[in-house]
């Protein structure tokens, strides 16, 4: 018996996380349930593959990740999949999802039978979920999936000196998350000292947590992802400097 992730823009608010544990509960009362979370961003496609991609290999090998955030797809027609990607199973709308968490093509992915429905997640995903959770192969879902709506992650610049990045996510906290990981600090810097840029703000030095520096003082760390963040110790990053999802981050190393 799998395991089965949901990871939704529903929120706590109204009943619709509900309506999807009550249908689980009558379609396989015995498959285990994990909520990753309900408050991703409404229809923030980016939000979600950020919260997905930081957490789903965390899970077991063949757990199904239910992903209901813009639903119903991207184009007029609704188009809805089921993915197999580095040992896990995905069941998402074609809206984007897929091709941002694989940074391309996933590995193999079938179209789901198109329904008529209010509420897609509930009424086509997590019956593929269930198959899938039970063993079910991904070929029996439907047939091979021709098209992809394709969105590309944003791509850094690498130069001798200098890392261009992104902020590619604001979390609960207001830290900027960036998509500058640690493996290309170091395959640029080759151990240099660097500071940080980004605003009008310049920062130096990487700290293990964010709690390291003094309450309200500005810090750099590498996240557990080994993504570079900014934040403020007991303080909204975000708020302070101005600086959301996509600005602008350099990192900038000394000369040799």
């Amino acid at each position: 018996m799998g395991l089965i992730t949901l990871l939704t823009d529903f929120g706590y608010r109204d009943h619709y996380v509900a309506a999807l544990r009550a249908r689980l509960l009558r379609l396989a009362p015995g498959v285990p349930v994990v909520d990753i979370s309900h408050s991703v961003e409404p229809f923030n496609t980016a939000h979600a593959v950020h919260v997905l991609q930081a957490v789903f290999r965390d899970f077991p090998t063949g757990t199904v990740h239910v992903v209901g955030v813009n639903d119903h797809g991207a184009g007029p027609e609704s188009v809805w999949h089921a993915a197999q990607y580095q040992g896990h199973y995905f069941a998402v709308a074609d809206n984007g999802i897929l091709a941002l968490l694989c940074d391309g093509p996933p590995e193999a992915w079938v179209a789901l039978p198109a329904a008529a429905t209010a509420s897609p997640t509930r009424d086509v995903l997590l019956p593929a979920a269930v198959a899938l959770a039970q063993g079910a192969p991904l070929a029996s879902l439907g047939p091979p999936a021709a098209d992809l709506y394709v969105r590309t992650n944003r791509q850094l610049r690498l130069l001798d000196h200098r890392i261009t990045g992104h902020v590619a996510h604001v979390d609960h906290y207001g830290n900027l998350i960036t998509n500058i990981s640690r493996a290309a600090v170091e395959a640029v810097g080759h151990g240099r000292p660097f500071s940080v840029h980004f605003g009008r703000e310049v920062l130096k030095g990487v700290q293990p947590h964010f709690s390291a520096a003094p309450a309200g003082e500005a810090v750099v760390v590498f996240n557990s992802q080994d993504y570079l963040c900014l934040g403020i110790c007991e303080g909204n990053a975000a708020e302070l400097f101005g600086q959301y999802f996509d600005s602008q981050v350099d990192v900038r190393f000394a000369a040799e």
